[in-house]
């Protein structure tokens, strides 16, 4: 009973640092930038990435890392200073101080966001450094772009809400911004003809990324990913995987429910135990 009280105990607390850690989200600081990574080639292999100041490279530890990213996974952002910075890639496992695939070097100034994406094909493969927009949408509306990240599409058209969002954007390329009501309830995607419609789920005055991926089944899906919400809260910290569906905001209700079950049986248990000892110590004496 000691043993069973102890492990509950100890995934009790887990669970309500589940419960009350905060979401991942904050604006960066005055004089800092937003940096995220994404993997958008679709035969290219896992990677890590590893982003490091041109200006203060320190003792040779990358100020990130990012190990085994495969493709559709897009980093939240990082908060990082401003200045200049080489983001690269290696082999995922890779030596830390082998050569990279691949390398470039982007600039962060004070209130800039940055996406630096894994782009094309593995033959053709590139950095492409994206330049992110996360003023805030009017009110009742959101703000969205088009990122092709799926080699099926040389070419695709998008459109949501009765705006137009691209139109014959090439594979690896971002469209531009625009704004399309909170409600618009799904994107078209037209490849060679063939629509595809995918479901939205938007926060009025919100920015997001919406990106065009593979499926291992053929076809395309949508990953919709959540640059800046309506408050002006930017996401960072976490990562965004997988090639498909929508990103679905806060805990997942049963996982609540678990914690809150967890730590109520906890409580329970360690009450018996407290009301049992008076009495063990009476037949002892």
């Amino acid at each position: 009973m000691h043993r069973l009280i102890r492990v509950l105990s100890t995934a009790a607390l887990g669970a309500g640092f589940l419960l009350i850690a905060p979401s991942g989200t904050g604006a960066a600081a005055e004089g800092d930038g937003l940096l995220r990574l994404a993997h958008l080639s679709p035969d290219t292999p896992s990677v890590d990435v590893y982003v490091d100041s041109v200006a203060d490279p320190g003792d040779g530890t990358a100020l990130l890392t990012v190990p085994g990213v495969g493709y559709g996974t897009i980093s939240g952002y990082q908060v990082v200073p401003t200045g200049v910075y080489t983001v690269s890639m290696r082999q995922a496992g890779a030596d830390p101080s082998a050569p990279p695939v691949l390398s470039t070097t982007l600039e962060v100034g004070t209130g800039d966001a940055r996406t630096v994406a894994g782009v094309g094909s593995f033959a053709d493969l590139g950095l492409e450094v994206l330049e992110d927009d996360l003023t805030l949408a009017p009110s009742g509306q959101a703000r969205v772009r088009v990122v092709s990240a799926a080699a099926t599409a040389p070419t695709l058209d998008a459109a949501a809400g009765g705006t137009d969002l691209a139109t014959g954007l090439a594979f690896g390329e971002a469209g531009d911004y625009a704004t399309v009501p909170g409600d618009a309830g799904s994107l078209t995607v037209t490849v060679e003809g063939r629509p595809t419609e995918a479901p939205l789920h938007l926060a009025a005055g919100s920015v997001y990324s919406l990106f065009v991926l593979d499926r291992p089944e053929g076809g395309v899906t949508v990953r919709t990913v959540l640059d800046a919400a309506g408050s002006g809260v930017v996401p960072t910290g976490g990562v965004e995987t997988g090639a498909g569906g929508t990103a679905a905001g806060g805990p997942d209700p049963a996982l609540v429910g678990g914690a809150l079950g967890l730590t109520a049986l906890t409580g329970l248990l360690l009450a018996s135990r407290s009301r049992r000892r008076p009495a063990r110590h009476a037949a002892r004496s």
